[in-house]
């Protein structure tokens, strides 16, 4: 199996989004205890799509300008907004309880690299298959393990 490349640019990428998630589940668990989860769920998507209607038009006439050729979306690729509001649903709910944010988010990490070891193994949604290895099981280990020790720990 060939080494994975280092890059730099799609590293600091993820972890700029890691931080912003944290920020992003913080803010919907505010409008969730004043409002209710819901109301969270809705307010964060319905600020969303302003964002996205104001960028939109700009993003579009990169699009046409590129020339790039453009593949159908499968139709599978639209349900990420629905999974996208039943997560803030859930997050701002659990960052509300006995969790509070660190332990909402080490959950959400161990929720989020099992989902997507299953995926990378078994190739779903278009993702190319990938072998798992040792390291992905003693990596996911760890993880649950920092989680247990973020929600019940006490070094």
């Amino acid at each position: 199996m060939p080494a994975r490349r280092i890059d730099l640019a799609a590293n600091l990428a993820a972890l700029a989004a890691g931080a912003l998630l944290s920020l992003m589940v913080h803010l919907n668990g505010e409008l969730a205890r004043q409002g209710g989860a819901l109301f969270s769920s809705w307010m964060a998507h319905g600020t969303g799509t302003v964002a996205a209607l104001l960028v939109i038009p700009l993003w579009w006439k990169a699009i046409q300008r590129s020339g790039a050729p453009r593949a159908a979306i499968p139709l599978w690729a639209y349900l990420g907004g629905f999974a996208g509001a039943v997560t803030v649903i859930m997050t701002s709910t659990a960052v509300n309880s006995s969790l509070a944010l660190s332990g909402t988010l080490a959950l959400g990490l161990a929720g989020q690299i099992v989902f997507s070891l299953a995926a990378d193994r078994w190739g779903l949604f278009g993702i190319a298959r990938r072998r798992l290895r040792l390291g992905d099981a003693v990596a996911l280990a760890l993880i649950v393990a920092g989680s247990a020790l973020v929600i019940w720990g006490s070094l």
